[in-house]
């Protein structure tokens, strides 16, 4: 029977040298390929410093600790995500606060997010679910509306004078909006490089900044750093210079720093990212185009106003629920192809249950999720898997609907 598999991680003999270079040169953790990758990943992005860490999550968490983020404050984001665009709020010690996504998108709902703002939101998390780009201008828009009501406790945020808007782009490396990329139109954006994302270095992540006004990105760069590594106030590859091995600790801060072997994997995907995200466009137009005539609905990654970095195959069986969705799964993974479903809205999860919220109160990330299945989408899938993916998913529609 033919296997296809999720979401495979795609390395070449290009990754496999950069990890060994990493490795053979002795250094191994943080270092001069991390400080390259950084380099590269502000490049693509068209900002002037990145910083990449252990994982999107401490990313995201870092920008909300760099705007002094904290108890007595608020974070607005989406319910329809993953736990992690939400836990680092919780992290942080700030009160959570969910949206709806709207009534025909995955996108949040934003005349919901403009009445939920109070005079203690210090940050929107946006989610650019899938490899979209959100609306920024809307979301933009709104803080901007906001402004007078917003009361600032740190320089930064005194700086922005407003919301931050910290978008969640783990999903969207390589995307465009507006004729922008994506990493530079948040104030701050928090790339994942997890090993089913696009451009993978196992685990890791970037986080990357719109210049403030007022603010030195240099500034932002070594706060960071210290927070990212206990504090301390040199990285090893700075105590490795002559007579320089005395640091200091200035805060008991944290420890989520990138290394030079995932660095040096990361350098080689980013060699060949440009073809991935063609291929991955070649796979959902032959997905799109099979798809036409069923009774499903997709989730569009390229228009005027953006293309996606076509991280996932979004798809919604209209007129199943739960039982059906379940049924066409199985028999999705009988005919030895893997689906996933993207995602169990948050309210749904106990944790957050445990923090009051109830999938009542957010009506259309219910409707949205219970006919969700997300197909296999990644740069290893030939012609003819795509084929008989299609094949198969099309029959079992037309068999459970």
């Amino acid at each position: 029977m033919k296997k296809v598999h999720f979401s495979p991680p795609d390395m070449s003999e290009a990754e496999i040298n950069g990890a060994i270079e990493a490795i053979q040169s002795g250094w191994i953790t943080t270092g001069p390929k991390t400080k390259e990758f950084e380099k590269r990943i502000a490049e693509y992005c068209g900002v002037k410093r990145a910083v990449c860490l252990s994982s999107q999550t401490a990313c995201a968490e870092m920008a909300l600790r760099i705007l002094g983020i904290g108890p007595g404050d608020e974070v607005i984001t989406t319910a329809y995500t993953y736990t992690a665009t939400a836990s680092v709020v919780c992290h942080v010690g700030a009160k959570l606060k969910l949206v709806d996504i709207q009534t025909e998108s995955f996108e949040m709902n934003y005349e919901d997010l403009e009445t939920i703002i109070t005079e203690k939101t210090k940050a929107i998390i946006s989610v650019d679910l899938g490899g979209v780009p959100c609306d920024y201008e809307k979301i933009f828009e709104i803080v901007e509306r906001k402004k007078n009501i917003f009361h600032p406790s740190n320089h930064i945020q005194e700086a922005l004078g407003r919301i931050a808007v910290c978008a969640d782009t783990a999903h969207a490396f390589g995307a465009v909006w507006h004729k922008k990329r994506v990493g530079s139109i948040a104030d701050f954006s928090s790339f994942s490089f997890h090993a089913v994302k696009n451009l993978t270095t196992a685990e890791g992540g970037a986080l990357t900044w719109r210049t403030i006004q007022g603010v030195n990105d240099d500034e932002i760069y070594q706060r960071i750093q210290l927070l990212s590594l206990h504090g301390q106030s040199k990285d090893a590859l700075a105590k490795t210079q002559l007579g320089a091995w005395e640091y200091d600790i200035v805060a008991p801060w944290y420890k989520c720093n990138m290394t030079d072997i995932m660095a040096g994997i990361g350098l080689a995907q980013l060699e060949r990212y440009e073809k991935m995200l063609k291929r991955r466009k070649e796979i959902i137009k032959k997905y799109n185009d099979a798809l036409k005539t069923s009774k499903v609905e997709v989730l569009p990654h390229y228009t005027k106003e953006y293309s996606s970095s076509g991280h996932l195959y979004i798809t919604r069986v209209i007129g199943a629920d739960l039982m059906k969705r379940q049924k066409i799964m199985i028999k999705m993974a009988e005919a030895g192809i893997i689906c996933n479903v993207h995602y169990k809205p948050l309210p749904l999860m106990s944790a957050y249950k445990n923090l009051g919220f109830d999938i009542k109160d957010y009506s259309n990330c219910y409707t949205h999720f219970e006919n969700e299945i997300t197909l296999p989408l990644h740069t290893l899938l030939s012609d003819e898997d795509i084929d008989y993916v299609m094949d198969i998913y099309c029959k079992i529609i037309k068999e459970y609907i």
